[in-house]
């Protein structure tokens, strides 16, 4: 199913899986994918899905939309076009080439990732409901209530933490080195999504199997050292 992921320097702020025949981007509330900012117009553009074709269609914006650096107003879009609105960057991705995961951020060498939200103001992936908490997590109790983070140790995000509030955090540089950290009933695990650069776990390099993770435990993904810090 294709989607768009939606990023703003680096920075994958919301994935839109696309399921209608009609797709509205745009400023105002009501549109499909909502970009709250005063580049992007009211009503920017419309992608119009024909059986497997998606079509970009840009709705006389005031400041013009772009795919691969080239002002358009309506064009067939092809897998891994990057679209531009403003300092906005989505991606195109035509076939999903593997599990779709919630991100809740993707750090890029050389940038710092934005503050972390409090749990109750995270807001759900576009295009559908929070991740449901795994089978079992009430009975064994308090899966909500296990707190842990990734801290940033190299880097110009050194020092930064990142909340692991949601169900599946990714983490990496896509089409470099990608992970998933997963949370689980008895805590969480790390696996390798994609990327031909492997992430390493103490030293040893990550497969796709996931891996217990344990308070203390240095990660290293597409060359940025990372720690797993988990409250007793």
């Amino acid at each position: 199913m294709p989607k768009m992921i939606v990023s703003i320097d680096g920075v994958v702020i919301k994935e839109v899986q696309l399921t209608k025949d009609r797709t509205s981007l745009g400023r105002r509330p009501y549109n499909d994918i909502v970009i709250d900012n005063l580049a992007v117009s009211g009503e920017h553009a419309v992608l119009q899905m024909s059986g497997t074709e998606v079509y970009l269609e840009d709705l006389n914006s005031t400041n013009g939309t772009y795919v691969n650096g080239k002002a358009v107003k309506k064009q067939l879009l092809q897998n891994n076009d990057t679209i531009e609105i403003g300092k906005y960057k989505i991606k195109f991705v035509g076939e999903a080439t593997g599990p779709t995961f919630e991100r809740t951020m993707i750090m890029k060498a050389g940038v710092v990732p934005p503050p972390v939200a409090k749990p109750p103001a995270a807001a759900p992936a576009a295009g559908g409901a929070p991740a449901a908490a795994p089978a079992g997590a009430a009975a064994n109790g308090d899966l909500a209530n296990i707190n842990a983070s990734i801290k940033v140790l190299s880097g110009a995000a050194a020092g930064r933490e990142v909340a692991l509030v949601k169900v599946v955090t990714t983490i990496g540089k896509p089409g470099v080195a990608v992970a998933a950290i997963t949370k689980r009933p008895h805590g969480f695990v790390v696996a390798h999504v994609e990327g031909s650069n492997k992430p390493t776990l103490n030293g040893a390099a990550i497969g796709a199997e996931p891996v217990t993770l344990k308070n203390g435990d240095l990660l290293e993904l597409a060359g940025t050292q990372m720690q797993f810090v988990q409250a007793a």
